[in-house]
Order: C-alpha cells, then sequence, then structure tokens
C-alpha cells in the first residue's frame, strides 16, 4: 500500500510541475502567439482593436507586425497584459511631406467628385508609371490634395496588449 502513494504522490508532482511549467512559460523570438491588442493614439483615439473578436496570431520576429509590437510580446506569460508606447520613427515612420500631392482637378474625369476621407489612385508621369494609393485630404474648386502616406505615418501609437496564448506547433 505504501508503494501505491509513493507512486500516486509522484504523479501528482510529475503533474504539478508539467502544468507549472506551462503556466510559467514566456513568449519568446519565434513563438507563434495570439493576443488581444488595442491600438491607441496620443488623445486616446482607437484606431484598432481585436477586444470582442478573434485574437491576432502571429509568429514573433517574423516581421509580419511592427517590430516594437512584436518585441512588446516577448517575455509575456499566457493571461498576462502591458500597455507599451511606440514612437512614430519605430511604428509606420516619419510622415513625408514629399508625399502629398496637389492636382488639378482638370486631370480628373469631369463626373470624378473625389470626397475628403476617401482612397484614391494616382497614376504617375506616364500612363505606365507606377499607381500611388492615397487619402484624399483637401478638396477645393481647382485641386485635390491626397496624401500617400501610411494613414498612421508621424504618429506615436500606443497599445494595451494581452497575451492570450502561445500556439504549440505540433
Amino acid at each position: 500500500m505504501k508503494t501505491a502513494h509513493v507512486i500516486l504522490i509522484g504523479i501528482l508532482l510529475a503533474g504539478v510541475t508539467f502544468i507549472t511549467a506551462c503556466v510559467s512559460e514566456e513568449a519568446k523570438s519565434g513563438d507563434t502567439v495570439r493576443v488581444h491588442y488595442t491600438g491607441r493614439l496620443a488623445d486616446d483615439t482607437v484606431f484598432d482593436t481585436s477586444v470582442g473578436g478573434d485574437p491576432l496570431e502571429f509568429t514573433i520576429a517574423s516581421g509580419e507586425l511592427i517590430p516594437g509590437f512584436e518585441q512588446a510580446v516577448v517575455g509575456m506569460k499566457p493571461g498576462e497584459s502591458k500597455s507599451i508606447t511606440i514612437p512614430a520613427e519605430e511604428a509606420y515612420g516619419p510622415h513625408y511631406a514629399e508625399l502629398v500631392f496637389v492636382i488639378d482637378r482638370d486631370y480628373l474625369a469631369a463626373d470624378l467628385e473625389p470626397q475628403v476621407g476617401s482612397m484614391f489612385n494616382i497614376q504617375l508621369t506616364e500612363p505606365n508609371g507606377p499607381i500611388i494609393t492615397g487619402i484624399v485630404i483637401d478638396v477645393s474648386e481647382a485641386t485635390v490634395a491626397i496624401d500617400a502616406n501610411h494613414p498612421l505615418a508621424g504618429r506615436d501609437l500606443t497599445f494595451d496588449i494581452e497575451l492570450v496564448e502561445i500556439v504549440k506547433v505540433a
């Protein structure tokens, strides 16, 4: 009977050790993880969130996301949350004035009515030149201004991140 107790205690200790090892596992470079996040601007405006939906899944250090976001998850344990601020230079970069184009409305189709905030494609220089996508930022009688920068360029970004799980690859 004593042997059965020793074996049972051994099995229980092994189980506790296994569970503790799983719970205390930290995310590291190369791990595939699932996180919930909320991204905010400096004025607290939320620009994106996964809360209320499926968590975001990505592999740390794969270049799928901005580096500061990926690196913030390194060292986190499942269930852990944190808030980080990523400077513009480490997020979507600075806002470049040379990527704001002002075009004469005479170059647009007569029936085209651009609206501020709408997406717009510009074909530069030649008929087979590159097409740049931007957002209309100003419309006047004579011109249309289009910003081809990323919409979050030039902005510091704050993310609230919760590590939901480290995905085990079979």
